[in-house]
């Protein structure tokens, strides 16, 4: 079995929440000082067991975890938050004030997720369960909140979704980027757009791609999966470039009549051509971000732009 973690610095630890049965898909981060913990990023309640076990195999008891923060409240980074709160009720849950609501009440975005995932609902993200309001702490731009071993910035950006925060570590000056920071496999010199619905927004995601650029991190901590260190600056023309082109191409397929599946697969055709040099498996970056979703975002955008 993949071990469950992987030590990046003295105190921040890489988990792999082996999403899906799969490895290297959805990741969350722990800091640790030998005393408290904090976690960046939850999952889905799917692999809230994974996460608990990861933690403690990490040599952290669960009774040490007191911070959670959540880069935004899509099921697969934040979805297990009500179900640690209620196993962990000294938990504190750090959020977006726009997301905040959304997890004391989740009823509406367990209703958008139902119309995208049907019958995939249960075994893809799990029981999701509210976060007691005691729990959430509402936190805004450029707040800096101490952790263990270091303190976390708070950076407003949207884009991928209105209600997303990225954070940079102040010690090791290692970003944790969320969806902002795009969908990139260990190994590969490849990243893709989450594009996902409803609030795909590309001249914010651009502004915040420009805002994290300027930062200059010693590396990138991705959701979607793992730690990228070095050549930072390909990583980010390569996102951009890509959300462009992939927003154009669905534009143009869109001038021409094309309907959502026949611009799935047209997207998905020129994916694989790309991929084709790169001489990979392109099929966790559809586990991570299937192209059905890519494609509705770039849609749903488009149509409010008309």
């Amino acid at each position: 079995m993949t071990s469950l973690f992987h030590p990046l610095t003295k105190t921040i630890t890489q988990l792999d929440l082996q999403f899906c049965g799969r490895v290297e898909t959805i990741a969350a981060y722990l800091f640790y000082d030998g005393e408290t913990a904090a976690l960046v990023e939850t999952g889905p309640a799917s692999t809230a067991d994974t996460l608990l076990e990861s933690v403690q195999a990490a040599g952290v008891p669960l009774e040490a975890l007191r911070q959670i923060f959540v880069t935004h409240i899509h099921l697969d980074h934040a979805g297990a938050a009500g179900v640690l709160a209620r196993q962990l009720p000294w938990v504190r849950v750090y959020v977006h004030p726009i997301g905040a609501p959304h997890l004391a009440d989740p009823s509406k975005l367990l209703a958008s997720a139902q119309r995208l995932y049907g019958d995939l609902m249960q075994p893809l993200w799990g029981t999701i369960l509210p976060v007691p309001r005691e729990n959430l702490i509402v936190v805004n731009e450029g707040e800096e909140i101490p952790v263990p071993g270091s303190v976390l910035r708070v950076l407003e950006t949207p884009g991928h979704a209105r209600h997303h925060h990225a954070y940079w570590d102040t010690a090791s000056g290692l970003l944790f980027t969320g969806d902002i920071g795009g969908v990139r496999m260990p190994g590969v010199q490849y990243v893709r757009p989450p594009t996902a619905p409803p609030e795909l927004d590309l001249e914010a995601w651009r502004a915040s791609l420009a805002r994290l650029r300027a930062l200059e991190a010693t590396g990138l901590c991705l959701t979607h999966f793992g730690l990228f260190r070095g050549n930072l600056a390909w990583h980010w023309d390569d996102l951009e470039q890509r959300l462009v082109a992939w927003g154009e191409f669905v534009r143009q397929q869109l001038e021409r009549g094309a309907d959502e599946p026949a611009i799935q697969r047209a997207l998905a055709a020129r994916a694989a051509a790309e991929f084709a040099n790169l001489g990979v498996d392109p099929s966790t970056y559809d586990v991570a971000i299937s192209f059905e979703s890519v494609v509705a975002g770039y849609v749903r955008y488009w149509k409010k732009k008309s």
